[in-house]
């Protein structure tokens, strides 16, 4: 049992502790007959892409794919490589609003009763690295964190309730909503500075 620092106002019950198995299924689905033919990847810093545009050109063949897992829409992908950004590999949903493929280095997992908003920003702390480091090893190779699927779907996960989750995602949303569009506004102002810088001083 645990209780937060910051709690929403009306929200006092302790949150719980779940195991990831009890609010996720691993998924094992294989691309038999090369249903899809789009692979993703797992980037740390832009979550679930196409490969096609991450690497600017797709890196497996169709005849490959039957091998891979079917990735749906709203799964979650954990990608064992290890970056400064994310020093026990990256764990993020598919928000594509498409199904693909993913290799099977990745851990592919579909979730239930649990808010996947809320889930998926549990996933943006270190709260769970901890776990990880007792449980894997990043020392086989110095680029890829390794623990066993078995062992990764026992990770611990805090628990509130239902609709503190929904409350907690949605407000982490709207704060991504806000940085997004002060980027945007921030991005047209530079190239409004930088029009006038070459057109002022002529």
């Amino acid at each position: 049992m645990e209780n937060p620092k910051i709690r929403f106002k009306g929200y006092t019950e302790d949150w719980e502790q779940r195991k990831l198995k009890e609010i996720a299924d691993k998924v094992s689905e294989k691309n038999k007959n090369n249903e899809f033919s789009e692979p993703f990847t797992n980037s740390a810093e832009q979550g679930i892409v196409s490969q096609k545009d991450y690497f600017d050109r797709e890196i497996v063949n169709n005849e490959n794919l039957d091998g891979y897992y079917i990735v749906r829409n709203n799964d979650f992908i954990y990608n064992p490589r290890i970056s400064v950004t994310a020093p026990v590999g990256p764990i993020n949903r598919n928000r594509l609003g498409r199904n693909g493929v993913m290799s099977p280095l990745y851990t592919v997992f579909r979730t239930h009763d649990i808010d996947n908003l809320y889930l998926e920003f549990y996933f943006k702390t270190t709260k769970w690295h901890r776990f990880m480091k007792l449980n894997g090893d990043s020392g086989a190779r110095f680029d890829r964190f390794t623990i066993s699927s078995t062992q990764f779907m026992k990770m611990p996960i805090l628990y509130p309730t239902l609709e503190e989750q929904q409350k907690i995602g949605e407000y982490l949303d709207n704060i991504d909503h806000l940085i997004t569009l002060h980027q945007r506004k921030c991005d047209e102002l530079k190239n409004m500075k930088k029009f006038m810088l070459q057109n002022m001083f002529v």
